[in-house]
């Protein structure tokens, strides 16, 4: 391990890289028309050749120009350009947004861009740049997932992103925000991290450290394109079958029931368990298995409500499993099949934490 890690230093020096950038990370919103949270009001666009950072399709590291350029002409003059941009076609002051939320990697930036606009506090979006880092293309939406957490009926939301100019957007919170079953959100993901306790491991994970797993890791793991797709439902919904005739949940979905005083045949019908949440009934720590994370964890779960499949657990370490331990459900990366470059998933069982 010290002589690959003396080799990657190295090569970061070869490429004159002084700093790593994550940009793993993703954030989605469903859009409707009917009974929404956030009423999209209107939008602003600003559009140039400005190349702040780029990765080629066979690069390792993102490519950036230096960081004065980035600044002076990149977010300190297309930011507020699009700001003075929307506010001028919907007439509009920014003292009228409850929150503005704009990516900029540069602490001292960002403060003289707040500065300049005449943005108080209470108006900033924290950027999570402590706690996640730069998220790169989702950084504005998971700005915007952070601040409807707080949200009130009638706040104004400014949302600005930023790459080969910007684009503003304006919403408006709606009533059906007091509706909203509170999701466990940006908040109860970060209360729920786990803390990284090597370096070496994060470099692992991300693929630029070559590791040895052993022979067990040499198993040649593909997709079934065929398969899964017969098995869709069961793969990547977690949708069981339930007995019609005596109500026995099972997974995954069967045509015989097991329960032994029923074992009716073909009175199935299809029932979800990714929404459902369980309790561990046993588990082991496998210190054997090719995993950059050892020892895999994973065990028999019961669900709430009827049924039980053998899980690996996430979100925890081996000291933390115990038998009744509640969990919940998430769908999460199964292995990557490196020799094909295919990613699979699978659901996994995460501890139900109190946030």
């Amino acid at each position: 391990m010290p002589n690959k890690l003396s080799q990657f230093w190295q090569e970061l020096k070869r490429r004159k890289v002084t700093r790593i950038i994550t940009l793993y990370a993703a954030a989605a919103f469903v859009i409707s028309d009917q009974d929404v949270i956030a009423e999209y009001k209107g939008s602003f666009s600003q559009s140039y050749d400005f190349v702040d950072h780029f990765r080629g399709s066979k690069a390792a590291f993102d490519r950036q120009w230096e960081d004065r350029w980035i600044r002076d002409l990149g977010f300190e003059q297309f930011i507020p350009d699009v700001i003075k941009g929307i506010l001028g076609k919907y007439d509009l002051k920014l003292e009228d947004f409850s929150k503005v939320i704009y990516p900029c990697y540069y602490p001292a930036e960002r403060k003289k861009l707040d500065k300049g606009l005449g943005l108080p506090p209470e108006k900033i979006q924290d950027p999570m740049l402590q706690e996640i880092g730069e998220m790169g293309t989702a950084q504005p939406l998971a700005m915007l997932a952070k601040a409807l957490e707080d949200a009130k009926p009638g706040d104004k939301i400014l949302v600005i992103s930023f790459g080969s100019g910007c684009d503003a957007l304006y919403f408006e919170v709606t009533e059906n925000i007091t509706k909203l079953k509170k999701p466990l959100g940006i908040s109860g993901y970060l209360a729920k991290k786990i803390q990284m306790d090597n370096f070496e491991k994060y470099l692992a994970w991300r693929g630029i450290l070559p590791i040895d797993m052993g022979l067990r890791s040499e198993d040649d793991k593909w997709s079934q394109w065929s398969m899964i797709w017969r098995n869709r439902k069961a793969i990547l919904g977690l949708v069981g079958s339930k007995c019609k005739k005596c109500g026995t949940p099972q997974y995954p979905p069967q045509r015989i029931c097991v329960k032994p005083d029923c074992l009716a045949v073909k009175e199935m019908e299809e029932y979800c368990f990714s929404d459902k949440t369980g309790k561990v009934l046993s588990f082991t720590g496998d210190n054997l298995a090719a995993s950059i994370n050892p020892p895999l964890v994973y065990g028999q779960v019961g669900f709430d409500g009827g049924g039980k499949y053998l899980f690996e657990f996430t979100g925890c370490d081996l000291e933390q499993v115990e038998v009744g331990m509640p969990v919940s459900f998430t769908f999460r990366i199964k292995f990557y099949d490196e020799r094909r470059d295919i990613t699979s998933y699978f659901w996994k069982a995460m501890p139900i934490e109190e946030v």
